[in-house]
């Protein structure tokens, strides 16, 4: 004789109800329909997704990318200054600004070219480049400003993969600043 089954927590209503079948998470007909549904609907937003990824182009990508890396520097920096100014981060809205501009492919996901800079400095004055450069040098080292200058025209090649991977990259980076 089978011993009869404790009652259950239903899945979706969170109604208790006993099991008619060991494997039995749902209680009524109506919360199998909703689970389906729900199911049903998961299932289309993964695969419009996966539609929507093989339709992107490269640029795309690529602005996806920017944007991703964008939010990992202004997430780095917001405890720092203005890479131009000196200006104070905290609690203010800031860019990503770059030494070098994006045009400079090889430097564009460089974190060592990118700071967090006020919306002044980066968009009013163009990046307040004079006074960028010996902030830079005074943050990371005259060495390494000096390799961003001599690899600035080096081209990077990128397919779709790479851009992908890079945007992993940066959003596992952000998930641990985040912690």
């Amino acid at each position: 004789m089978n011993k009869p089954l404790k009652e259950k927590k239903c899945k979706e209503c969170s109604n208790k109800f006993t099991p008619q079948r060991p494997l039995q998470y749902l209680c009524s007909i109506e919360c199998s329909i909703k689970d389906a549904r729900k199911k049903q609907a998961k299932k289309e937003k993964k695969a419009d997704k996966v539609v929507k990824d093989k339709l992107m182009t490269k640029g795309e990508w690529l602005n996806l990318a920017q944007k991703v890396f964008n939010s990992y520097v202004r997430l780095r920096d917001k405890d720092n200054f203005c890479i131009s100014c000196d200006t104070p981060m905290q609690g203010r809205k800031g860019d990503a600004s770059h030494f070098y501009p994006t045009t400079y492919t090889y430097l564009r996901f460089n974190p060592d070219n990118v700071h967090l800079s006020c919306v002044t400095c980066n968009q009013f004055k163009h990046g307040n480049l004079q006074e960028y450069r010996p902030r830079l040098i005074n943050k990371i080292g005259l060495k390494r400003v000096e390799y961003l200058d001599n690899c600035r025209h080096l081209k990077l090649e990128m397919d779709i993969n790479d851009i992908k991977g890079l945007i992993k990259l940066y959003k596992l980076k952000i998930k641990e600043l985040q912690k």
